[in-house]
């Protein structure tokens, strides 16, 4: 049986859902990549290897968070036929880059909490951060417009609470 509302696309609702998604992922990207595998960083490096670590388990733990969280009111979305998938995946990529980008200005440089590597020269690698960063956001507002231009064109009713 469908929920009385399945005219509505709660759009508010599914970008936000998209975003915590997209956050928890690229931190998850991040942390698995950049500080696991690669071994480039840790999320606080201006302390111990201990610390490190400690605050790398940390930023795990968060992203799973978001992504577990995230998914539950994704299914809730779903659950009562609101979910906008456009919607959702625009804030997918909103999160993700929103991430990348706050982590490449505010940790990087403004916090100095870590550097994206060390011992090497720090331009290539920021500019590219924070550049894989930008085409994310690019590509959240691109799908952001082309969610509004498919519901203008559909009539589709929205709410945003």
């Amino acid at each position: 049986m469908k929920h009385e509302y399945t005219h509505f696309t709660e759009t508010g609702r599914s970008v936000r859902v998209g975003a915590v998604i997209g956050v928890g992922v690229m931190a998850a990207i991040d942390e698995i990549v950049f500080h696991q595998l690669l071994a480039w960083h840790h999320f606080y490096d201006q302390s111990t290897l201990a610390i490190g670590l400690l605050t790398d388990g940390l930023l795990h733990a968060v992203e799973l968070i978001a992504i577990v969280a995230g998914f539950f009111m994704f299914a809730d979305l779903r659950r009562h036929h609101v979910l906008g998938p456009v919607w959702a995946w625009s804030g997918f990529f909103l999160g993700a880059g929103s991430f990348q980008v706050f982590d490449g200005i505010i940790d990087h440089k403004v916090l100095r909490l870590h550097q994206v590597r060390y011992g090497v020269n720090l331009l290539p690698y920021d500019l590219l951060w924070n550049l894989a960063g930008g085409v994310l956001i690019g590509v959240g507002v691109w799908l952001l417009f082309r969610a509004k231009s498919i519901a203008h064109s559909t009539g589709t009713n929205k709410r945003t609470p």
